[in-house]
């Protein structure tokens, strides 16, 4: 007598009785400090924590909040609890810092047309419009220049100040924003150069100075004042000590090289040398005599390229520094065996 074999039997069986995945329902979060059967677990949305209610420990962080966005569009209702659009300007208060975008798809209508003619002329004036385009341009030469935000800052306060008090009728806008930017940069201790201002702006120097110079008389700018930087000539924002930092960093020397072409550049200043120079020329020539001095010498053409003047400008301060050269250098560098005045090359 034959018997059937069960194997399609138990395969049946064992296909319908395949596992299905999904939560287990019989895990709780309990805390480990306390161990409360009936824990208290609070989540704290402001600071994305899930806290136990009873003993404090901290059991998560960086919980997600999957509560509602409840939006308003009404004024006179409070606050807007939105979170929709980028952060608050206070720089462009009372100016609309969202667009509205009409799709040109109407099905041969014309409505979308009407529309467009209806926003345009309820969207910002034309002088709201030109500030937030210096704005943006403001920040993105800003980047270019790997400045801080903080002198992004000061430069969209002075043009939003210019620009409100027409200080700058009929100037080009690109000029205006170079000037903006060229304050910032002295009044946050981060000087440029006409020269450096000039090449990341496209605008010419001479431009620039009549747009600087009507800025600084409007504001009363005493920190870049040039007649009393000219005068005094120890002005701290524009001083050529200041652009020793970022001019060394670029040359890929020493820090002692850096604060001995300071004390240098203090002397030279005190004995009345190479007065009446720039102070990207003072740089550039204190530079090329200093690391001759200490034996770490740098050609004048890589400091040429670095300080943004010509060889033989740098040169020309060197030939100065030169011969005041024992006037320049301390007695206790030579001692130490940090300087030797043999070092130094004859220029002519």
């Amino acid at each position: 007598m034959a018997f059937a074999r069960p194997f399609p039997l138990a395969a049946a069986v064992q296909k319908t009785q395949q596992p299905t995945f999904g939560p287990d329902l019989a895990v709780r979060l309990i805390c480990p400090e306390c161990r409360d059967p009936n824990p208290n677990i609070v989540e704290e949305f402001g600071s994305g924590d899930l806290v136990c209610g009873s003993c404090g420990l901290v059991l998560g962080d960086r919980i997600v909040d999957t509560r509602s966005e409840w939006r308003t569009f009404a004024n006179d209702e409070g606050d807007d609890p939105s979170r929709v659009g980028a952060a608050s300007d206070p720089l462009m208060e009372g100016i609309e810092q969202l667009d509205t975008l009409i799709s040109f798809r109407d099905g041969g209508t014309g409505i979308a047309r009407e529309l467009q003619r209806a926003a345009s002329r309820s969207q910002s004036s034309r002088s709201e419009r030109n500030l937030l385009t210096a704005f943006r341009d403001i920040g993105s030469w800003c980047d270019q220049f790997s400045l801080p935000k903080t002198i992004s800052d000061i430069a969209k306060q002075l043009y939003k100040r210019s620009d409100e008090e027409k200080l700058l009728r009929g100037k080009p806008l690109e000029a205006v924003i170079a000037a903006c930017i060229f304050i910032a940069c002295r009044q946050a201790h981060v000087p440029r150069t006409f020269r450096e201002i000039c090449n990341l702006t496209h605008v010419s120097k001479k431009t620039l100075g009549q747009c600087y110079k009507a800025l600084e008389q409007a504001f009363n700018l005493s920190p870049g004042a040039t007649a009393q930087s000219n005068a005094n000539g120890s002005n701290p924002t524009t001083g050529p000590e200041n652009l020793l930092v970022r001019y060394c960093n670029h040359l890929d020397l020493p820090a002692n090289v850096q604060s001995i072409c300071g004390d240098i550049i203090v002397a030279a200043r005190k004995h009345g040398v190479a007065d009446g120079r720039s102070p990207v020329s003072i740089a550039g020539g204190a530079i090329y005599f200093t690391c001759h001095l200490l034996g770490k010498p740098k050609s004048s053409r890589d400091i040429s390229v670095v300080a943004g003047v010509s060889e033989g400008t740098i040169k020309l301060v060197y030939r100065l520094y030169y011969s005041e050269k024992e006037k320049l250098v301390k007695e206790e560098w030579i001692k130490e065996g940090r300087a030797d005045m043999d070092r130094l090359p004859v220029e002519r």
